[in-house]
């Protein structure tokens, strides 16, 4: 199938995407494609849920932009905030509240500038392992709340979410790509608004666009741009969504999508 002179815009999710969950790296073979599909003059975009200082060297790799917490904070290529949509300040509030009248689960909160976690605990600690990135600053959530709170990465189940959702964080939804914690944005957030703000900041279409993602948190991006590609080691939720299901990370799904669309 050949769209090498359709797609102008690439966007990739990290974890289990780009990066394999086994090795902690990238693929070769991934980055080999994407310095090729970039010598083609088509522009490449990391859309993660990760905090953009968690980002990394990523091999070397040179992209056009980022998107980071799901979409609620943009970055253009010279490291300038494009885009940020942070959650209300009186859910925010709510939560702290709640955080000191009720039940207390591990929080992350992420502003612009800064992260900072309540209390670290097992669950913490496997999610930091897995994804080969530093446990976040332990601290008091106020001291975060001081400016504006973009992201919460909150450690409970899906139960809790539906409740904290429905009484707490009512401006606010929730998506997992791990069962041990949720990313919390407010709602019409997505890695989909990033990429609209970035078509827009490069004169770029929507049908001129392809992503590469493998979890919930893909979701509305794998939807939303022209073709959507879910990895091999995808969970159901973005492979029921996905135009195609590649191989997985660790079998150079990347390069081998990109050939398959005669992309490169």
């Amino acid at each position: 199938m050949l769209l090498n002179n359709m797609i102008k815009a690439i966007f990739f999710d990290i974890d289990g995407t780009l990066k394999s969950f086994k090795t902690h790296s990238i693929p070769q073979s991934a980055i080999d494609a994407i310095n090729e599909v970039k010598q083609k003059g088509i522009k490449v975009f990391i859309a993660t849920g990760r905090y953009f200082k968690q980002i990394g060297d990523l091999d070397g790799l040179v992209f056009d932009g980022l998107i980071t917490l799901n979409g609620a904070h943009c970055i253009n290529s010279e490291s300038e905030t494009i885009f940020t949509n942070p959650i209300p300040r009186g859910n925010i509030d709510a939560l702290l509240h709640y955080h000191s009248e009720s039940f207390l689960f591990p929080a992350i909160f992420i502003t612009e500038k800064k992260e900072l976690i309540n209390y670290i605990d097992e669950n913490v600690k496997e999610i930091s392992l897995l994804v080969d990135v530093p446990l976040s600053p332990v601290g008091a959530l106020s001291e975060a709340d001081k400016e504006e709170v973009l992201q919460i990465d909150a450690f409970i189940n899906k139960v809790q979410e539906k409740e904290i959702l429905e009484i707490i964080l009512t401006d606010c939804d929730a998506s997992r790509w791990n069962p041990l914690f949720a990313d919390v944005n407010v709602i019409g957030n997505s890695k989909r608004t990033g990429i609209d703000k970035f078509l827009e900041y490069y004169g770029l279409d929507l049908s001129e666009t392809m992503a590469f993602g493998d979890g919930g948190n893909d979701v509305e991006m794998l939807k939303h741009v022209s073709i959507g590609i879910a990895m091999g080691n995808a969970g159901d939720e973005a492979k029921l969504v996905a135009d195609y299901i590649t191989d997985s990370v660790d079998d150079d799904g990347i390069a081998n999508a990109l050939k398959y669309f005669g992309i490169i």
